[in-house]
């Protein structure tokens, strides 16, 4: 088995492999020139976002600077997805995220995990569990989200967590480590913070 081929399965491999390594060049390139658009050249965003994920939806956006371990070539976003600044998706393995998410400022999501052995870490190995993240999810800023994690579609992810195990659909959860604090619910219908009404039309 190639190392490349390890890195797609979740064995450890060797993540500085010269394939992978000019892959991986290849890629960065890309997103070296997204970052250096200038704030009207969105056309030029958008052609550049759809060469560089593995798939993308309509609608989507990522505000520059935008980080990412191998430019967002295993990122599959579906339509309408919003990053602010400074998303970092460590993407060496696969992201998934559903229609409609937006992510805060400052948010990281990771695929790329080193073993606990000391001696693993020194050959320099790594493995990679796939994040999966679901439609109309809001994650808030300076978030951190961990390999093998799944986010539940309409979840809200509370500013700074660290979400180190799975959350259900239709959540609100915070904290380090990031834990389920409610369901959304009826309330939510009829406020959108703390005593503020929304006002249907």
């Amino acid at each position: 088995m190639t190392q490349r081929e390890k890195m797609e399965t979740g064995e450890l491999y060797l993540p500085f492999d010269r394939d992978i390594f000019r892959e991986q060049t290849e890629a960065l390139e890309l997103l070296y020139d997204y970052n250096a658009t200038r704030p009207s050249e969105t056309e030029k965003r958008r052609k550049l976002l759809s060469s560089m994920l593995a798939e993308i939806g309509e609608g989507c956006y990522i505000e520059p600077p935008f980080h990412a371990n191998f430019g967002g070539k295993h990122c599959h976003f579906g339509k309408n997805v919003y990053a602010n600044f400074n998303l970092t998706l460590v993407d060496d393995g696969h992201i998934f995220v559903g229609d409609c998410t937006m992510f805060a400022p400052n948010v990281t999501v990771a695929t790329a995990a080193h073993p606990i052995l000391p001696e693993l870490r020194e050959a320099g190995m790594q493995y990679n569990v796939d994040v999966h993240i679901g439609k109309n999810c809001w994650i808030g800023a300076g978030a951190v989200i961990l390999p093998g994690v799944t986010v539940g579609d309409n979840s809200v992810i509370g500013a700074g967590s660290v979400v180190t195990r799975d959350i259900p659909d239709n959540s609100v959860a915070v904290g380090n480590p990031c834990r389920v604090i409610r369901e959304i619910g009826e309330r939510d219908r009829e406020y959108y913070y703390k005593d503020r009404k929304i006002k249907w039309n």
